[in-house]
């Protein structure tokens, strides 16, 4: 098994090149446990390593619980990699007057996280060549692995943005970053072995996993995401509001209220 040091000198040896909102308000495809890829082997364990402590007492009043939050430390990424991410994320998923954006919502440790699992090695996955060019039925085709492709893209920003900012992905305006992603998506950025648009797919992807994931994976932080759509997370039972003829508007519940760790 892969020490600490191992998986970040992976991610920093790589070789340099080896209306969004909308979307998300109407399409009823990336919700819960919906949400597939990235979730199917993650690092649930490494996730479930703290919580939000209890608010202290007020005389008279009952003492009442934080949101479900785990402690959120970097497992995969360096902590320029983490940055681009968080910054990168929040242009594709950003905070507007429905609530919170990828950012807030911790999406950037989902996505770290499943790096450093078995998902993000592709431990699933037949990884043998000969490779070829897939049917878009066929899934994942390619010969990195997904830890390696996202790296490769992340330090592809950082000297893309460089190079034709002189800047910082992060010290770009919003704008800026838009035209980075953009050329990204359009395939006007040059990475080696892999179009530029196959890794922006992938980060998107995650994104919108993180965003929508139980908060038992380190995105949705305090179930905000589910709040925005009234999606009741994973409620133990129905039986009390199935008849019901209005709707009803539940508190979520995430995986984690029933391991006695909310």
């Amino acid at each position: 098994m892969a020490t600490d040091n191992d998986k970040r000198n992976n991610g920093r040896g790589q070789p340099e090149d080896v209306s969004r909102r909308n979307f998300m308000k109407y399409t009823g495809t990336a919700l819960g446990g919906a949400v597939v890829g990235g979730l199917i082997g993650g690092v649930i364990g490494n996730s479930m390593m703290g919580k939000e402590p209890n608010a202290p007492a007020v005389p008279g009043e009952p003492e009442t619980k934080q949101p479900v939050s785990f402690t959120q430390a970097l497992m995969y990424m360096t902590q320029e990699q983490f940055q681009i991410t968080e910054a990168a994320v929040e242009r594709i998923f950003p905070a507007d007057d429905l609530g919170p954006g990828a950012k807030a919502l911790g999406v950037a440790f989902f996505i770290d996280h499943q790096l450093a699992g078995p998902w993000g090695i592709n431990a699933r996955d037949y990884m043998t060549g000969p490779f070829h060019e897939a049917e878009a039925t066929q899934g994942y085709q390619l010969g990195f692995k997904r830890h390696e492709l996202i790296a490769m893209g992340l330090n592809k920003i950082r000297d893309y943005t460089t190079e034709k900012y002189q800047k910082r992905f992060t010290e770009l305006t919003p704008e800026e970053q838009d035209a980075v992603l953009t050329a990204l998506e359009k395939d006007e950025v040059k990475m080696k072995g892999v179009p530029s648009s196959t890794f922006f797919q992938l980060l998107r992807q995650l994104t919108i996993e993180g965003v929508y994931a139980d908060p038992l994976y380190s995105g949705n932080r305090n179930m905000d995401a589910w709040r925005m759509r009234n999606y009741p997370g994973n409620q133990m039972a129905y039986t009390d509001y199935i008849d019901k003829d209005e709707f009803v508007k539940l508190e979520p519940q995430s995986l984690a209220n029933h391991l006695n760790m909310g």
